[in-house]
Parts: structure tokens; sequence; C-alpha cells
């Protein structure tokens, strides 16, 4: 509450907030369509590797000869958090490496970073976030991706004095999708390759939301940023709106939950492909048990849907606006120096996982793409068993074969030590063990 009044005096007194983005493409460029519209808020400097690409965006999302007179465009991301123009820097580039990278130099540099790259965040996060306040600078999640939202709803449930007994998302996922590649991605969402070449789509980023790998990444996070458990695997069970309460609690009272107060996806189609009714597909929501009769009484005099017993309800919000809301992130962080989540655990990884019989020799492509999906796995586990995470499955090669359906370990690939996310994260791992990883 109150940003919007916040960023009106901002805009009287002359002061706004100024923003760098870095990478324009469709997350970056839906904030861009809003930012120009927003007083007390503005872009000063675009960051792509292709500037006249960038500046093809702005100007697609309507964006003047005028307004765009008004921003720099640059081809380094550490140039532009080096700029004096710049005080809150966007990574939108969706590359783990680059955001780690980004995010030290914001340290270096003391500007606050709002991380849309939740693929950087599910990698090495908790020691971004820590290295942030050392820094005395925020760190925080992208409000508009669904991790963010998630953190808002644990946030107000808890606050309210209630207990969270499951958050998460929803999605379109099957069993089969696990094996899903760029080759056979289209057909699951309804569409035909040249479909997807007229719109411009890519199969890679479109199957790792198929494969269970982008669910995977983004319940680490939320998982990160919350305290909530992570199971050994997400679930996904099938579940609409209405049966939230009854599907997301512990399985002793009847529900789908390994743990109680933990993360996990539901689906919007059940396993033998029949829609959901009233599926959440594009929604968040957040379980929560009332803790005693008069709240469970109060549940039912004003109409709220519980499980059978009545002692379980939830709240949900039906879609998210990725790029569209990510305003509300900026404005957070200039104005309250608060962020829309951001880690204070290692509670969840994300570990590369084999999609079919890999051999030796074969190099593994990342996520979405042909050899492997990503796990969510208790980071504990992944730390104890030497998991490698996914986000640095790309352009690796395999020592030896890895049957399908087990985790890729450190051990299976050939991997240059020397590159600083390799680095960076192997400095987390010692950091976590040595403070205790959360099971």
């Amino acid at each position: 509450m109150n940003l919007f009044s916040k960023l009106q005096q901002r805009e009287r007194d002359g002061s706004p907030l100024r923003v760098g983005l870095i990478g324009a493409g469709k997350f970056g460029s839906m904030y861009l369509s809003q930012a120009r519209r927003t007083p007390g808020m503005r872009l000063t400097t675009v960051g792509d590797l292709d500037p006249a690409r960038a500046r093809q965006a702005l100007a697609t999302v309507g964006w003047s000869e005028a307004e765009l007179a008004q921003v720099r465009f640059v081809d380094s991301g550490a140039e532009l958090i080096a700029s004096d123009a710049v005080d809150i820097v966007i990574d939108a580039t969706g590359s783990p490496a680059a955001g780690i990278a980004h995010v030290l130099a914001c340290c270096a540099q003391r500007k606050h970073v709002v991380m849309v790259n939740v693929e950087a965040d599910a990698l090495a996060g908790p020691l971004l976030a820590k290295k942030a306040r050392e820094a005395g600078i925020v760190y925080s999640l992208a409000y508009g991706d669904q991790p963010a939202l998630i953190c808002e709803m644990v946030d107000w449930a808890r606050a309210a004095g209630f207990e969270v007994i499951a958050a998460g998302k929803g999605t379109k996922y099957l069993p089969e999708f696990h094996v899903s590649t760029p080759d056979t991605v289209w057909r699951h969402y309804g569409l035909t390759a040249e479909d997807a070449r007229l719109g411009g789509l890519n199969a890679q980023m479109f199957n790792s939301f198929l494969d269970g790998t982008k669910s995977a990444i983004e319940m680490a996070a939320v998982a990160n940023a919350t305290g909530l458990s992570v199971p050994d695997g997400l679930r996904f069970p099938p579940c609409g709106v209405d049966d939230l309460a009854r599907v997301l609690r512990p399985q002793a009272d009847g529900g789908a939950l390994t743990h109680r107060g933990q993360v996990e996806v539901i689906s919007s189609v059940e396993r033998d492909g029949r829609p959901v009714f009233r599926d959440l597909r594009w929604g968040v929501y957040v379980t929560f048990a009332g803790g005693s009769e008069y709240v469970e009484r109060c549940f039912k005099e004003y109409g709220l849907v519980t499980d059978p017993s009545g002692c379980f309800t939830a709240m949900y919000k039906p879609y998210h606006l990725i790029g569209l809301e990510l305003g509300i992130s900026v404005a957070s962080v200039g104005l309250r120096l608060e962020p829309t989540g951001a880690p204070v655990a290692f509670h969840g990884d994300v570990v590369a996982t084999a999609k079919r019989d890999l051999a030796a020799g074969e190099m593994l492509d990342g996520e979405g793409g042909f050899t492997v999906y990503g796990k969510l796995q208790p980071a504990a586990r992944s730390l104890r068993d030497g998991g490698l995470p996914l986000g640095l499955a790309h352009k690796v090669r395999l020592k030896r074969a890895v049957a399908a359906a087990q985790s890729v370990r450190w051990d299976d690939v050939e991997i240059d030590a020397s590159q600083p996310a390799v680095r960076f994260r192997r400095e987390m791992e010692s950091w976590s063990q040595a403070e205790g990883a959360s099971a």
C-alpha cells in the first residue's frame, strides 16, 4: 500500500527512481511498456548485447522518439551498473552466469538489484543475497514473476497469524513431460513448429516451462526466500482452486503433502489428460491452517472454502502479469529499501536429471534441452549426493554414462572449475555446509 502516492511525491520533488534494465527480451519489454507511464520512475539506461534490438523493443511497446532520446543504450551490463545515472538495476537476462556477475558488480557499485533472473537465484541466490546485505544494497526477487507473488502470499498469511501449510503455483503437467525435448514441445502446447516459428517462440525456453524445470527453479526460489520445506521432487498433484485446501494439506490429514509447510506445484490437467475444473494454471496459491475452533468457525461464517475437516483453507491469485507488474519491485526497493522476496536460507536446490540414458562423451545442453531437466531437491540432499546444479549443466561433457531419471553429479562431468559462476556456486556450497544446509 501507498507505493503510488510515494511515487507521485518523487515525481513532484523531481527525484524519480533511476532504473537500468539489463536484457530487453519479453519480460523486460513488458516492464518497459509500464515504466514510461509510471510517475516517480525513470528508465535511464538499457543494456543488451544488441542495443539496436533493445531500442526497437522500446519503440514496439510505445516509446516515442522523444522518450527514446532520453535513454542511453549500452551493450554491457557492467557498463550499465557503473553508470552514475542508475540507482536500481534490473537483471532480466535469464543467464545464471551473467546474473551472478551482475549482482557482484552491483555490490561493488552499491546499486540495488531486482532479479528477474530466477535461474541465477536458484543456482546461487542465498549467497548472492548475503553478499548484497553485506554491501548494504537490496537484492530482490521480481514482482510479477510467480516466486515473488507466492512470497507475498506467504508473508500475508504469516503476518495475519496463520500457519502456512503449502504455497506454490499452477502449471500444465503430465509425468511424460519430463522427457519432452525442443523437437516435441509444440504438440503439447497445441501448436505446430510453423506456428511457433511465425510467433518467434523459442522451443528450448518453452520446453523448460513444460518439462518441470521452470517449476523446480521457481519453487527453489520460494523455499529459499520463505523457509518453507522442499519435497524430494515435486509431485504436481492435479488440483483446481476449489480443492486447494483438500489437496494441499498433509498426507496424515488426507492430502498430498509430504510435509506440513512446504512448496508444491499443482497441475491443470488430470493424469489422463482431462482438464482440471477451475484450474490455476497461470496463478499462485497458499493454503493455511485455522489453528483454533474459533478461527475455523470464522472460516465457515465468512464463506471460505475449506477441506472436509474445516481446519484448512486457501487463498489464491488466478493470474500473474509478469513484467507488467515489475514496477512494484522497483518501487518497493527504491522507496522502502524492501525486497519483494529474497533468499534467507539454502533450503531448495535444482539438480540436473537425465531425460534418457546418457552416454559418456555426450554434451549437456541445459534448461529445456534434449538431455536433462531440473529436479527440485532439499539442499542438504543435493549437497550430500554431489548433485550438479542445473544452472551449470550447459555445454559440459559427461565423463561417464548416466541412466534415465538419475541425477547428474559433479563427478560425472568435465567442468572448468575456474569459471566465475562455478567458483561462486562452489563457494556457496562450502558456506552452506559450514552453516548447515536445511533438509
